[in-house]
């Protein structure tokens, strides 16, 4: 198990997959889905609020993103899409990529969460401190 990205196929996530169509089709249809949900749009990171055009989508598990005979096809569940600022996701990146348990050693999905937890200790306002 590992959560270091494999050259080749994350160049080509990045690359072709996050610019495609599908992509942000599915990046359209999470933000309707979350407004027809009435679940306000915040940073998972830092927890403000945030507009579709200030938010990026992290993913918790990329078995959604699938590449069938030089398609992309977007399968993600709702669920496995988390709200972020572009700074915060890049944190969020840092801190599994730069924990080598994190990065080795845990599911995606939840070296994501042990990594989230982190940032939003270290990102949110402390109850009864100003913001």
């Amino acid at each position: 198990m590992t959560n270091r990205r494999r050259p080749a196929l994350m160049n080509l996530y990045r690359t072709e997959f996050l610019r495609s169509r599908t992509w942000f089709a599915r990046r359209d249809r999470w933000f309707t889905q979350q407004a027809a949900r009435g679940i306000p749009l915040i940073c998972a990171g830092c927890g403000r609020p945030a507009g579709k055009k200030q938010l990026e989508l992290h993913h918790l598990d990329y078995a959604g993103v699938v590449l069938e005979q030089g398609r992309w096809k977007a399968l993600e569940a709702h669920d496995d899409l988390v709200p972020m600022h572009p700074y915060c996701h890049d944190l969020l990146h840092r801190l599994i990529d730069r924990d080598a348990v994190l990065a080795r050693n845990r599911t995606r999905r939840a070296a994501s969460a042990h990594a989230l937890e982190r940032l939003r200790r270290s990102l949110q306002p402390k109850e009864g401190t100003a913001s």
